[in-house]
């Protein structure tokens, strides 16, 4: 059976879903919905393009959604409503709005007897499940996740709101000494800044005030002033040489012990040359298992936590006991 797959957007994660549904032979990609005129739309494959309004067109002929948008803004509103017709996959990243996005889109489930499965992607999404995995396994201890190396949207988007910067990227890099305690079992209490640093590239417009930028960059509140913060200004050559891809990746560790006298390490890691591509391949495998828990006669919303691995492989029970377990 041959799982129909559509897409919403198609920017990075847009295309880099249509990347990865090419990369499994159960999936087929039928449609990719856009907000921007079709007609201006080039997409790798030979599906159909359309705009999202058509959508509702399509309800029977695919069978999960995949929504790319932005968390910010475009998911809150296209999940829900496209949750109206289809079973979805998102990767909705604000932490803190979870519970509160799992509950609406699980009440437009439960209306149309859909399968959602939310928050998709590595943090969310593989990091998750390695934190509850740790702190199952080990109960007493500590788990701590560090983020990088590796280039932030956010805060890139925020240094390059300022005035006089003409482009810039941020890096966030974990603390060697601080990573080197955990991996110890030392079980160290660490503040924001002893964890991770924060390193900017500045492309400045002419004439701006390279001194002035950096301290308004250093000091902004709830991006950098609680970090440890290098601002390097460079030219636009360097910048569009150097600076233009999307790397990205981390590592959950979780350190405790079995017994008084035993420290264990558990650690699951990252190094990922785009951030983009690799969650979109988080979104596909999660795309398999909203169409099979569906088929099973689920319905409602899921996070990764509610989700078995078995649902996400293109192996069946028999592959996975004989060639896995």
């Amino acid at each position: 059976m041959t799982i129909k797959i559509g897409i919403v957007g198609y920017g990075n994660l847009g295309r880099g879903v249509e990347g990865a549904i090419a990369q499994n032979e159960d999936m087929e990609l039928v449609a990719v919905f856009t907000r921007r005129d079709p007609e201006t739309v080039k997409i790798q494959s030979n599906a159909a393009i359309h705009h999202v309004d058509d959508a509702e067109k399509f309800i029977g002929k695919i069978d999960t959604m995949i929504i790319c948008g932005g968390s910010a803004t475009d998911l809150p509103e296209q999940v829900p409503h496209f949750a109206q017709w289809f079973n979805t996959i998102d990767s909705f990243d604000t932490h803190a709005k979870i519970p509160e996005f799992f509950e609406t889109v699980d009440a437009i489930n439960q209306k149309s007897n859909t399968t959602s499965i939310i928050s998709v992607g590595w943090d969310p999404g593989l990091f998750s499940l390695n934190r509850v995995l740790g702190e199952a396994v080990l109960p007493k201890g500590d788990t701590y996740t560090f983020w990088g190396d590796g280039l932030s949207q956010g805060h890139s988007d925020a240094v390059r709101r300022i005035v006089g910067v003409k482009n810039a990227v941020q890096y966030t890099l974990p603390v060697p000494e601080a990573v080197e305690k955990v991996r110890n079992g030392d079980a160290p209490a660490l503040s924001t800044r002893e964890k991770h640093t924060r390193v900017c590239y500045i492309v400045l417009e002419e004439g701006a005030d390279a001194a002035k930028i950096t301290e308004e960059i250093v000091t902004m509140p709830n991006y950098f002033a609680d970090y440890d913060t290098t601002v390097h200004i460079i030219s636009e050559d360097e910048f569009n040489t150097n600076h233009t891809g999307m790397p990205h990746g981390g590592f959950v560790i979780r350190s405790g012990q079995s017994d008084a006298g035993h420290k264990q390490i558990l650690e699951f890691s990252l190094k990922l040359e785009s951030n983009p591509y690799f969650t979109s391949s988080v979104l596909v495998a999660y795309a398999r298992a909203a169409y099979r828990l569906s088929q099973k006669g689920h319905v409602g919303a899921l996070s990764v936590f509610d989700v078995p691995f078995s649902a996400i492989s293109p192996k069946t029970p028999e592959q996975l006991r004989a060639e896995l377990l």
